[in-house]
């Protein structure tokens, strides 16, 4: 199990860019990743949501949740995005949060048996972006595991 604070420092040392961003764990589980991001460093020229930060938080949580199962299943791998698309729904000017919810459990045991064949896995997942409890964004990303050496 890993903590909120042990996620957030983990992102913050392995990916300096979130820590310029202001992001912080607010939830770190198998089931669900809540990632927080302030508004100020992440503004644009029209005083919203600069569009790349809002798909860079998505991406964060949606990685940081497959960290964590990873991480929870034993599994020292590297972990790498494929591929994403990301639907902006709303601007938005102020601090927004980033939730991955994982619940397919077979797809999730499918990855897992692909990964220890074939030693990488490929698994699509989906982030949704809040603001003020309003879903301003939607992002789904494939993230491939590659075993290490």
């Amino acid at each position: 199990m890993i903590t909120v604070d042990e996620l957030t420092d983990y992102l913050h040392l392995h990916i300096p860019l979130s820590a310029a961003m202001g992001v912080t764990a607010l939830q770190a589980s198998s089931s669900e990743v809540r990632l927080n991001a302030l508004f100020e460093p992440n503004i644009n020229h029209q005083a919203t949501v600069f569009g790349g930060s809002a798909s860079a938080v998505a991406i964060l949580a949606a990685w940081s949740l497959m960290h964590v199962r990873l991480r929870e299943a034993g599994l020292n791998c590297e972990l790498v995005i494929q591929r994403n698309s990301m639907e902006y729904l709303l601007p938005f000017d102020k601090d927004f949060e980033a939730v991955c919810t994982y619940v397919d459990e077979e797809a999730w045991l499918r990855f897992l048996k692909l990964y220890e064949r074939r030693g990488r896995a490929r698994l699509v997942v989906q982030a949704r972006l809040f603001c003020e409890g309003d879903l301003v964004g939607e992002l789904e990303g494939a993230f491939v595991a590659l075993k290490r050496g």
